[in-house]
């Protein structure tokens, strides 16, 4: 698969591994990039938002957005990197609303906000619930 032309611009980088395409985007051109890739392209399917937590290293977070076009039968892996002192990127779900969860799910366990979500709060831990276990600087204990 190749890389659509009308976000080529966007790309910071790509690589192809197993017949999957796998696209960088800055943060900053993560909604852009999707709205052009399901108009466009027919990635109508937003399979799932996750994260990776690259600690101790910067940027500290990759986002990463598997989508999936059913009307081509392609997958594509979209990714883009936050740093870890205050990781924020904008929210999707004004082009997926499926990722209302998912994009919680990501906040409440590795503590990355993604603006202009319609209800970012905890979604799997309690309220008061302290920290993001999923980051690797989480106690493997807990806190104390």
């Amino acid at each position: 698969m190749d890389i659509p032309a009308q976000i080529q611009p966007l790309v910071k980088g790509h690589m192809e591994a197993l017949g999957e395409l796998t696209v960088e985007v800055a943060a900053e051109d993560l909604v852009a990039a999707c709205q052009v890739l399901k108009a466009q392209h027919k990635f109508v399917r937003l399979s799932t938002v996750t994260a990776v937590d690259r600690f101790p290293a910067e940027p500290r977070f990759e986002v990463v957005y598997h989508l999936y076009s059913i009307e081509h039968n392609q997958r594509l892996r979209l990714k883009c990197h936050v740093g870890g002192e205050a990781p924020e990127v904008d929210s999707v779900t004004g082009v997926w609303q499926g990722a209302n969860w998912y994009e919680r799910e990501v906040f409440d366990l590795f503590g990355i906000r993604f603006r202009n979500h319609p209800n970012l709060t905890r979604i799997m831990m309690p309220e008061d619930w302290q920290g993001h276990p999923l980051r690797k600087d989480y106690p493997v204990n807990g806190f104390k």
